[in-house]
């Protein structure tokens, strides 16, 4: 026998960006889809059932009329299911190629590493928000887009009102305004260098899709652009954040880390388990279904709360503590199925090669500042947004 989805109404949005795990938690124990009234959404969060979802696309469609992300950015292959979603990651396929990131993309990250953390050295604390994190994703992101120079500040505004407007579930109108503009600054960027990538094509995102067999068109390429810029910046700069914090809060765990460099993948797949900075996508149900004893109406917009999962006590023991040495096992922070994230490699050489192993061996004695405690907020997209430390000069 299978039951209609239950429907929650007392829980604060405040709540969910400040903290959602206990919600979390909750709604795990209520069913295995809740519409959370303040999110305006139906919300799955355990971990079984996302994969049992991302397993059957024709169900679960990520083709999403509805979808935020549509509204904002426009028609992505991030919201496309089947043949039109492989054809949009065979566009930009060779920017990705394992070759290509060992050759092109991993020396050009680490002088972009090196060269913020030489400036860093000369003082003794900064928050590593503004300081590395946001700065390193946005110049890495860049280059690897093709865009023109332009301040680091510029595409990491806009990721910031994409993805706002991309979770604006509470429809507030300066969100929109705001993610609609930087919509608009993005393709006037696009169009002052598409020309120059069909002349000369090289690894750049932009180069890829415009060289295609057939090329994008310009509506796929600015909407999978902004695609990108949103899930592209912000969330190697939220891993970079998140594995610097989980070593710091565990002083042994990081000794053990800086004494076997051999741990550091396995750090960083840890940092994002622990806090994934892409923690919800939305999919829509296509036939009725019932989804381990709920029902769920054909046309229903749900929440997939990877951040959720990635906490499920039936799946990871103690999941809510950051833990380096735990048992190899899978986890969902970048995604599952056809849509497993296509910039998964490019973050775990980012973050886990280059930019947390400099950060410690030429940071020395790099620690937390007591009195003034990093914060963490988001439950669509969830990291910290201060890391304050303090290091020996």
């Amino acid at each position: 026998m299978t039951s209609a989805v239950p429907v929650v109404t007392d829980i604060a949005y405040q709540d969910l960006l400040d903290d959602p795990y206990p919600i979390f938690r909750r709604l795990r124990e209520i069913a295995p889809a809740v519409f959370v009234a303040p999110a305006k959404l139906t919300l799955v969060t355990r971990f079984d059932d996302i994969m049992r979802i991302e397993r059957d696309p024709v169900t679960y469609s990520a083709d999403n009329p509805a979808s935020l992300v549509n509204k904002v950015m426009g028609p992505t292959f991030m919201r496309k299911d089947g043949a039109e979603h492989a054809i949009g990651r065979r566009a930009i396929e060779p920017s990705f190629r394992p070759a290509t990131i060992k050759e092109h993309w991993a020396p050009q990250f680490t002088t972009i590493a090196a060269t913020l953390i030489d400036d860093l050295s000369a003082n003794d604390e900064a928050d590593l928000f503004s300081a590395l994190a946001a700065p390193m994703a946005s110049l890495s992101l860049m280059a690897m887009i093709g865009f023109r120079k332009m301040p680091w500040q510029t595409l990491a505004e806009w990721s910031q009102a994409l993805i706002d407007g991309a979770g604006n579930y509470t429809a507030d109108a300066e969100i929109e305004r705001k993610a609609m503009q930087a919509s608009a600054e993005v393709d006037a960027a696009i169009d002052a260098v598409l020309d120059d990538h069909r002349r000369q094509p090289n690894p750049s995102i932009l180069s890829s899709m415009i060289n295609a067999d057939p090329p994008m068109p310009i509506e796929g390429i600015r909407a999978n652009i902004k695609v990108i810029i949103g899930g592209g910046l912000n969330e190697p700069r939220d891993a970079i954040l998140t594995l610097v914090l989980g070593l710091l809060e565990n002083p042994a765990q990081k000794d053990g880390v800086l004494a076997q460099p051999e741990l550091w993948p396995a750090a960083l797949e840890e940092a994002v388990r622990w806090i994934s900075p892409i923690g919800m996508y939305p999919r829509r149900v296509t036939r009725d279904v019932d989804l381990s004893g709920t029902t769920l109406p054909q046309d229903l917009q749900i929440g997939l709360c990877v951040g959720a999962a990635n906490r499920d006590g039936s799946r990871f023991a103690e999941p809510d503590r950051f833990d380096v040495t735990r048992p190899k096992q899978s986890h969902l922070a970048f995604g599952a199925g056809p849509h497993f994230c296509a910039g998964t490699w490019v973050s775990r050489l980012t973050v886990g090669r280059i930019v947390a192993p400099m950060l410690f061996a030429r940071l020395r004695n790099l620690r937390l500042r007591a009195e003034a405690p990093p914060v963490v907020r988001g439950w669509v997209f969830r990291g910290p947004v201060t890391l304050p430390v303090r290091w020996d000069a």
